[in-house]
């Protein structure tokens, strides 16, 4: 009896249902929602651990030991950001406790403004009650919510152990994170496939590392920068370092967070300034930084191979921001970076990476 002609071929790998993806994507993007408080701190971990890893491998250049260079690396970050933060608690809580009094006020003012307009829409809506007949208006309930004092108390140790477990995780990722690596990869059988995947695995670490140093660079310079323009604006010093710390982090979320920034920076010249071209100044001028670093300065120092399509960006600050709120947004742009080198580096996959560009 004739052998078919394919009988010796491999038979293709069976396709799952269309279904079955459908519920395992769903499932996923559950668990990634109900865990985040065990996600994120890793994520947030891992970011950090990034940050860092050109720095220690500069420092392991001059004989430094790895673990003391972590160590060295997160002492001069906390002792980096505990100074900031403690510069920026005074501006931040006058903000707070002045801006529900200027929103009011301009709340007001937009009142005013509008007024004759919903007189207009009241005038018409009471003479189509009376053609309809209509004698009884319907009644208004208010409802109030009473906020429990001890929410803050049980927030806060719970934020305080969220923020040590980030810290301790960092410094473990630095200093473990290669041994970490190498156990994960001596559990593969082939040497060959073990080579490949060191080389995969230390490529993409070397570039995510670099493109998040660099990233986190240039949003510290622009950060600075806008600081300095709001000094010469008058600002006091503690205030415009908190708006350029606002804006610093605003700039890890490309589109979304320069937008929120001028947002704020509107209502931030309105409620300094009384005149119109002093009010949108600050406005103007981040919008002039922005686009700068934006179009210019980013573009030159990373090229092209960290570019990223603005549509998928805006998809990924979506989705994450729905995800995990501020911190999804933070981390919505390495992550995409990361996935995107992870594509690069893998056979067949690298038409997935061009269409994220």
């Amino acid at each position: 009896m004739p052998v078919p002609i394919d009988a010796h071929l491999p038979h293709p790998r069976p396709r799952s249902p269309s279904a079955l993806v459908v519920l395992a994507t769903l499932a996923v993007g559950f668990t990634l929602w109900a865990a985040q408080e065990v996600i994120l701190p890793v994520l947030l971990a891992m970011f950090f651990a990034l940050v860092g890893n050109p720095l220690i491998r500069l420092l392991r250049k001059l004989w430094i030991p790895r673990f003391l260079a972590a160590l060295l690396v997160l002492l001069v970050g906390l002792a980096a950001t505990t100074t900031l933060a403690v510069q920026l608690v005074a501006p931040a809580t006058a903000w707070a406790e002045q801006a529900p009094r200027e929103a009011r006020k301009i709340g007001r003012e937009l009142q005013n403004l509008t007024r004759p307009m919903h007189e207009a829409n009241r005038i018409a809506e009471d003479m189509a009650r009376a053609a309809a007949g209509e004698a009884n208006r319907k009644v208004q309930v208010v409802r109030t919510r009473v906020d429990d004092p001890y929410a803050v108390l049980t927030r806060t140790p719970r934020l305080l152990a969220s923020v040590l477990a980030v810290i301790l995780l960092t410094f473990f990722f630095m200093v473990y994170g290669e041994n970490l690596q190498r156990n994960a990869i001596a559990l593969l059988p082939g040497r060959q496939q073990k080579k490949f995947t060191v080389e995969i695995l230390q490529s993409i670490e070397h570039q995510v590392s670099r493109y998040v140093l660099t990233i986190s660079l240039i949003n510290a310079a622009v950060g600075l920068v806008f600081a300095g323009i709001l000094v010469a604006l008058r600002f006091p010093l503690q205030e415009a370092l908190l708006w350029g710390t606002m804006v610093m982090l605003l700039n890890y979320a490309p589109y979304v967070g320069p937008l929120i920034g001028m947002i704020a920076m509107l209502l931030v010249g309105f409620i300094r300034f009384d005149e119109t071209l002093a009010s949108v100044t600050p406005a103007v001028l981040y919008l002039v930084l922005h686009t700068i670093e934006g179009q210019l300065v980013t573009p030159i120092i990373l090229g092209r191979s960290m570019a990223l399509s603005p549509l998928v960006l805006i998809l990924a600050l979506m989705l994450f921001g729905w995800l995990w709120g501020l911190v999804g947004l933070l981390l919505a742009v390495p992550l995409l970076v990361c996935v995107k080198l992870v594509l690069e580096q893998l056979e067949g996959m690298q038409g997935w990476a061009r269409l994220l560009e």
